[in-house]
């Protein structure tokens, strides 16, 4: 994942303890020189996250609900004002392509995506609009994401980030909000998915892809596996050994027994549970195996069942 060579750098870089983040998250502030304390705020509110280096996107026009409806997994008709959304948009054979959180506000939907992703989702977008009333537009310099208490989020005009310390509190780091989401299992398209991951691996069925609407790109691959259970990998939790010194980097092997077994997407260091990881591994690596992650012992919380979508196999006679 590569970040936009035109993204802003955040105002807030310039607080008292600020530290930039690298790659994919800079631009935005890693922490401010108290990482445990901060992730401690964050729980307890009275204080925000900086996320600005997001990509931000809008849709306008009265087709806009349908339009989206029709091409993504999640059920966007009738979607209320405020009412915030996952939605992911796959390939044919029903693979991650892209992944945006978004909320309508009764005329437009706004939305946010990984850093750098934005060009390649709007332009996907725009073409796919055919005679549909809508308009896309990629809106980074002008508008910005941050994070809130809760892994909530909000989209504001990027000229009002300065001000905001006064009105929601000192922020907290990238680094705290990456922790709590990291806890909770969320993945970030791109950054815990490979190209080959499908939504059943990854925790997304239920949260980006509805499972009851109408035909949508890729669908028959979700619904095939979700129906037949056993998707090929899995997403777990790893719990990391945490009297090694570094966590595992983006994308390095996880291994069982010398032999790769599957790949690390994010790590942290959580307030209480110490270090820890997102990873993808083979749906059939025992559940109780002590895994190497980038050489870092690890033991695994299941977050994606290896059975998944088997309690709605048909009884065949």
């Amino acid at each position: 994942m590569s970040e936009s060579p035109t993204q802003p750098t955040s105002p807030l870089l310039a607080l008292h303890g600020a530290v930039q983040g690298d790659a994919p998250d800079g631009g935005v502030a890693a922490h401010y020189g108290a990482i445990s304390a901060e992730q401690r705020r964050l729980i307890e509110g009275n204080t925000f996250v900086d996320l600005s280096h997001r990509d931000v996107f809008s849709v306008t026009g009265v087709d806009r609900l349908t339009w989206l409806h029709s091409l993504t997994t999640q059920f966007l008709e009738g979607l209320l004002p405020g009412v915030h959304t996952e939605v992911l948009l796959l390939s044919p054979q029903g693979r991650v392509e892209h992944g945006f959180s978004g909320v309508d506000d009764g005329e437009t939907f706004w939305a946010h995506t990984e850093p750098g992703a934005g060009t390649a989702l709007v332009e996907f977008l725009d073409r796919m609009r055919f005679m549909m009333r809508v308009e896309v537009a990629l809106v980074t310099d002008t508008w910005s994401v941050i994070g809130l208490p809760g892994l909530d989020w909000k989209i504001v005009p990027r000229q009002s980030l300065a001000g905001l310390p006064a009105e929601l509190g000192d922020p907290v780091g990238l680094w705290a909000w990456e922790a709590l989401r990291i806890e909770a299992g969320m993945v970030r398209v791109g950054l815990d998915t490979d190209e080959r991951a499908i939504p059943n691996e990854v925790g997304l069925l239920g949260i980006a892809v509805h499972l009851d609407k109408g035909c949508y790109r890729g669908q028959e691959t979700v619904a095939r596996v979700h129906t037949l259970g056993r998707p090929p990998r899995r997403l777990v939790l790893l719990h990391l050994d945490g009297s090694v010194n570094h966590l595992p980097a983006h994308g390095s092997d996880v291994t069982l027994d010398g032999t790769r077994v599957g790949f690390v997407g994010s790590s942290a260091r959580h307030h209480e549970l110490g270090p820890i990881a997102l990873a993808v591994v083979k749906r059939n690596v025992d559940v109780g195996a002590t895994l190497l992650a980038d050489g870092v012992s690890a033991g695994q919380e299941i977050l994606v069942d290896p059975e998944a979508g088997l309690h709605v196999r048909p009884v065949l006679k």
